[in-house]
Order: C-alpha cells, then structure tokens, then sequence
C-alpha cells in the first residue's frame, strides 16, 4: 500500500516546526518520501509520484505556503482526506 499514515492524531506543532521528534524517528522504506499534512497526519509516499501533475501541484503550493527552506519533513497544505484521494488518483494513473 502506497499510502502509509505515520501518525494520524492531531498535530499541535506550529506552522514552521518539524513534525520528527528525535524519539519517533522511523526510517523511510527507500524510493518513498515523508510528508505531513495540513492536519498533522504524517505519510509516506513513493518517489515515483512526486511527478504526477496534481501532486506537483500540491507541492508547488506548499512551495508558496511555507517556502523552499522548509526544515524537516515536507508539509502539504490540505488535510489528509484530500491528500489520500490526490495519491490514490496518482497510484492509478500510474498503474
């Protein structure tokens, strides 16, 4: 399964901070990406994605939110329903 949730409580970081915890470092299976949402449901998610359009497309957005000098983990701006439809269509198209 290519959506992994990390941690789906609510998060209750500030804006810019790192979701990853010197105590919860879990190691990412190689050729995925950790990413967290808007809702601080942290996931992983595989590489080969990344180039799909509407994933592009969050990432361009979150480029606009929080900048390219984001520490840690990548933050997407939407909550992780609309995250899970948008890597659910990319797994298909990519099929």
């Amino acid at each position: 399964m290519a959506w992994r949730q990390k941690n789906g409580g609510e998060s209750s970081l500030s804006p810019g901070a790192s979701p990853c915890r010197d105590d919860e470092r879990e190691k990412v299976p190689r050729g995925h990406v950790p990413m967290v949402t808007g809702c601080g449901a942290r996931v992983v998610v595989p590489v080969r994605l990344l180039r799909d359009p509407c994933i592009a497309e969050l990432l361009d957005m979150a480029a606009q939110q929080y900048g390219y000098g984001q520490p840690g983990v990548l933050r997407i701006p939407c909550d992780a329903g609309h995250f899970r439809r948008v890597v659910d269509g990319a797994l298909h198209r990519a099929d």
